[in-house]
């Protein structure tokens, strides 16, 4: 079953104990160690990249179950846990600054597993898109602050991310599978699960955006200067009919173009736009990894289209309630009770084989029962 999606969670404080951490890596490395000896370096990037197994895991390795930690502790524990030459996968990126690492991370799990310079490569604007896509073309209110990035010895990739809205106090989880990846920006995200949905949120990765994709490239590589037009200055006064009157008299002039759009672009911000003229990007991906086309462009280049050239954007937002195995009502669909039983015994039959002493083996069961019950 391969799925990739997002997960939503509450945002908790605090550090995990030294003891327990110790514990989750140690832990963390045994079922990765047993389901890669099973299945292979490929199905746990697979398995890594379901927001249900993803979930499941974290609760094994004894992690709140609903808390925003078990993204990054689980994460961590991973990248603690997993030995490159050992497992024939490379964990790189991490939480705030080492987000920012994860291209030096690639390079060197290419040296590890001898990668191809283009395959690199291709990984390292795949870690960027990626990343893109979840911060700024899906405006859903969620700020990214951790992306990890998972590389198998063949050159195969998965990716888990994590946003938060300070509003809300949730945190969203995003993964991403390479192999499921067509485009990064016709829908990308399948089977997600969540328990909120935001009322409207810009998504320029979605095939309903297309059209809007597309005049926003236009609307750069012709010329941005001609984009000031439509923008309305936050210092601007607000105008009355009667300032369009003739000698104050009841015949008015009206202008040939009208600002319709309430956002502030700078003169610097205009700069950018500029500067992406210049360099002429080729298509939609190569304009949003262009320095400086952020959240805020993005989104007045999306409002130009749907306002001005009548092609709107996709304002839905890409959270979609879903299951993993179905409902007891039949709602979405029956219960399929061989995909369900394998769920849990795969989970089950790699703490059996684990290399864990007794009390830490039945530890976790414990909690993978307390969990699945």
């Amino acid at each position: 079953m391969q799925r990739k999606g997002v997960t939503n969670l509450p945002l908790h404080g605090g550090h995990t104990p030294r003891w327990l951490f110790n514990r989750m890596t140690k832990l963390a490395g045994a079922i990765t160690e047993v389901v890669i000896g099973e299945y292979g370096p490929d199905e746990f990037l697979n398995r890594i990249s379901n927001p249900y197994w993803f979930q499941a895991f974290s609760c094994v390795l004894g992690f709140d179950w609903h808390s925003s930690g078990t993204t990054t502790t689980t994460l961590g524990a991973l990248k603690s846990a997993i030995k490159p030459e050992e497992f024939g996968i490379y964990l790189s990126g991490g939480k705030g600054s080492a987000s920012r690492k994860t291209p030096q991370g690639i390079e060197k799990a290419g040296e590890i597993f001898n990668l191809k310079t283009k395959s690199i490569d291709d990984m390292v604007n795949s870690s960027k898109l990626s990343a893109k896509v979840d911060n700024s073309c899906i405006q859903d209110g969620y700020t990214l602050y951790v992306h990890n990035f998972f590389i198998t010895e063949k050159g195969n990739w998965a990716v888990v991310q994590q946003g938060m809205n300070t509003k809300t106090k949730y945190a969203r989880r995003y993964h991403w599978m390479g192999d499921n990846v067509n485009s990064f920006l016709e829908d990308p995200h399948t089977g997600i699960s969540c328990d909120k949905k935001e009322k409207k949120s810009l998504n320029m990765a979605s095939l309903d955006s297309k059209e809007a994709q597309k005049i926003s490239l236009d609307l750069i590589n012709d010329n941005p200067e001609h984009l000031r037009s439509y923008f309305k200055r936050k210092d601007a006064n607000q105008l009355l009919l009667t300032d369009f009157s003739v000698d104050n008299s009841n015949s008015f002039t009206l202008p040939a173009h009208h600002q319709v759009l309430d956002m502030d672009l700078s003169d610097k911000e205009f700069e950018v736009l500029k500067n992406a003229w210049e360099i002429q990007p080729e298509n939609y991906e190569d304009l949003i990894l262009l320095n400086g086309i952020g959240p805020k462009k993005i989104r007045a280049l999306a409002l130009i289209s749907d306002l001005v050239f009548g092609e709107p954007a996709s304002w839905k937002d890409p959270v979609k309630y879903s299951f993993s195995h179905g409902g007891k009502d039949g709602f979405p669909y029956p219960v399929d009770k061989d995909v369900y039983d394998h769920s849990i015994s795969t989970v089950k039959d790699a703490l059996y084989q684990s290399k864990l002493d007794k009390y830490d083996k039945m530890k976790a069961l414990k909690r993978l029962d307390d969990f699945i019950s």
